[in-house]
């Protein structure tokens, strides 16, 4: 069995290698990720700009490959160029930071990883981890992060995965681990409101033209039962059953079309 790896905090980072070393008693595992940081990017595809692929070698002295664009363009150019076969499993993370809500799932450069993949049918793994610290959630390549716990719940859900693949109608799993764990159970939650709030800050250039940051507070406001409650108030790992169709009710809408 086979494994795709991706994320997007670069290929050099260091939760890939956990996600990485994580499977590989599992199964054989190929790293495709971007070269660069890309958090926030999303589902984005790289249309206008070539890409190239560099051979890398990880600190483990593994071989993996880094693209010079998105996660998305790293997932297809894994299935497309590098892969011979569909693999049986992708796993895209262990992000650092947690990727919880309805607002900001669709920006996440991990789940827009994970979606890329899933879109093809591959049973597909989105792993985040809570950290506290700000500093380094934007980081590229390695950091001080134990990824210890995360590994070990993502072994167990990997293991499930590759055995039984996917329930009729899931997609795609979001699991985010807590930093200060209480259990090794996973907490089955929907998805809450939101992952931040917005902040914008205005500042001027030298010539005194206006230009603006885009940034954010932690939301706060959970819901009980929410992945952002169970995760952040209950400290539990939580995991989230996702589908790509986003379709609404046919018959409601058509009812509301009727005058």
């Amino acid at each position: 069995m086979k494994a795709l790896i991706s994320n997007d905090d670069s290929v050099t980072a260091s939760g890939i290698l956990a996600a990485k070393n994580a499977v590989k008693d599992l199964c054989d595992t190929v790293v495709v990720a971007p070269e660069t940081q890309q958090s926030g990017i999303g589902h984005a595809l790289t249309l206008y700009e070539p890409l190239r692929v560099n051979e890398r070698i990880l600190k483990d002295g593994s071989k993996a490959y880094g693209v010079n664009g998105t996660p998305t363009d790293a997932v297809t150019i894994g299935l497309f160029e590098v892969l011979d076969e569909k693999p049986d499993l992708m796993i895209s993370g262990i992000n650092t930071g947690y990727n919880i809500g309805q607002a900001e799932l669709t920006t996440s450069g991990t789940v827009g990883a994970a979606i890329e993949a899933a879109s093809f049918g591959i049973p597909t793994i989105a792993i985040s981890q809570e950290v506290t610290r700000d500093d380094i959630k934007f980081e590229s390549g390695e950091i001080d992060v134990d990824f210890e716990f995360a590994k070990k719940m993502l072994n167990k859900i990997a293991k499930i995965v590759l055995k039984k693949g996917l329930p009729e109608g899931i997609d795609l799993l979001n699991v985010n681990i807590p930093e200060k764990p209480i259990d090794d159970e996973f907490e089955v939650v929907h998805l809450g409101k939101r992952m931040y709030v917005p902040v914008i800050e205005t500042r001027a250039d030298p010539r005194g033209r206006p230009y603006y940051w885009i940034g954010g507070e932690p939301y706060s406001e959970y819901e009980e039962g929410s992945d952002g409650y169970e995760l952040k108030i209950k400290q539990k790992t939580t995991i989230t059953p996702l589908k790509i169709d986003l379709t609404g009710d046919l018959k409601e809408f058509k009812d509301f079309l009727e005058i």
